[in-house]
């Protein structure tokens, strides 16, 4: 694991995937450098991989990130750990904490004030999943990278055409 939020640096050797990681504190400034780590991963994923990326999953993922890390400080005491991984069209968003209890969506209410990031995060992600862990848990959503590519990323650029030749 990455030592700190700046260290997310994309890995990648050409078997594995594409990865970046970051560990927060838990203080709110994390929600920030966590949506920067998002930005910066997707960006290189396109510059330095050749994934497409549409402005779209460029949102979306960083909102992902944001509502994940934004829980994990409000509702677990200690650390968040972030992980990201380009697999095939999509981007896997894992976010890893010490809460003691599993989060759940709340019924819609357009009248309640606040506490609708879980139901944000399921109605923009292709998956959504959470599980215990020993010391916590992990939430893993998942993200399509781009609009019209097909799922295995196989050719376009941020907005889904193929590369000039």
């Amino acid at each position: 694991m990455d030592e700190g939020p700046r260290s997310g640096q994309p890995r990648s050797d050409r078997a594995g995937p594409v990865t970046a990681s970051g560990a927060y504190p838990g203080s709110p400034a994390d929600i920030v450098e966590a949506r920067d780590l998002a930005r910066d991963f997707l960006t290189r994923a396109w510059a330095d991989h050749g994934r497409p990326v549409s402005d779209r999953a460029m949102d979306v993922v960083q909102l992902v990130v944001s509502e994940l890390v934004t829980n994990a400080c409000k509702h677990a005491p200690g650390p968040c750990l972030v992980d990201l991984e380009l697999s095939g069209g999509s981007v896997r968003i894992t976010v890893r904490d010490s809460a003691p209890e599993l989060p759940v969506a709340r019924a819609a209410d357009p009248g309640r004030v606040g506490q609708h990031g879980l139901e944000i995060v399921t109605a923009v992600c292709q998956g959504f999943e959470v599980h215990r862990e020993p010391l916590g848990e992990r939430t893993t959503a998942s993200v399509v990278l781009a609009d019209g590519v097909p799922a295995d990323g196989s050719a376009g650029d941020a907005a889904g055409r193929a590369p000039a030749p």
